[in-house]
């Protein structure tokens, strides 16, 4: 049986915390898209920033 997916931050495909690319594994997309999403919400949505270090607070590292 497979074991359930869990949200969690890239320590191998990370930019600058891993949250963006965790987040993509999780819904298995590709990292740029995520992050390209994530600037245009930076510049048009204006509280980017502050989710994005809400997210790195709340959202665990993957061990490998």
């Amino acid at each position: 049986m497979d074991e359930p997916k869990k949200l969690r931050r890239s320590t191998s495909n990370k930019m600058v915390a891993g949250v963006c690319a965790g987040i993509a594994q999780y819904f298995n997309l590709d990292p740029t898209i995520i992050r390209i999403l994530y600037v245009l919400m930076v510049f048009f949505a204006g509280f980017g920033i502050l989710l994005y270090l809400i997210l790195w607070i709340v959202i665990p590292n993957d061990v490998q």
